[in-house]
């Protein structure tokens, strides 16, 4: 029998892959207007986004270990699309929409869940899937 041990709190980060980090900076950076907090050369781009971090990662340099005895990282990486949802509240993911349909980002699908909750799908120039919902996705 497993000893128990609580589940954890929250994602902390979570990931996702490209093929071009200066496409991607400009994209997160630029267009979704995120706070960088990392670059490292052609290996990855880090975003703080409330109070988690949003990683991107380029697949064909995360493979590798990373070289540096101090940051015993695993090698790891993800090929093909990959999907993140983000939370704003409606009036400020329509201001989104707006700002992301005026950069000619096509907006995939939209809809309201039972919640009540709206969500809006667009791709990342590297093809992920990109979600921004209402908070109250997920509420029950």
């Amino acid at each position: 029998m497993l000893p128990h041990a609580p589940a954890p709190d929250a994602i902390l980060e979570a990931s996702l892959y490209v093929g071009d980090l200066d496409t991607a900076e400009a994209f997160y950076g630029e267009i979704l207007g995120l706070e960088r907090i990392q670059r490292v050369a052609n290996r990855h781009v880090f975003y703080r986004c409330g109070t988690s971090v949003l990683l991107l990662f380029n697949a064909e340099e995360t493979v590798k270990p990373p070289g540096n005895p101090r940051l015993p990282v695993p090698p790891h990486g993800a090929r093909g699309p990959g999907h993140v949802c983000f939370a704003q509240p409606r009036e400020r993911l329509l201001l989104m929409r707006a700002r992301l349909l005026a950069a000619g980002i096509a907006i995939e699908a939209e809809f309201d869940w039972p919640s009540g909750a709206r969500s809006i799908y667009f791709r990342d120039p590297a093809g992920n899937s990109l979600e921004i919902a209402e908070p109250n996705l997920w509420a029950t």
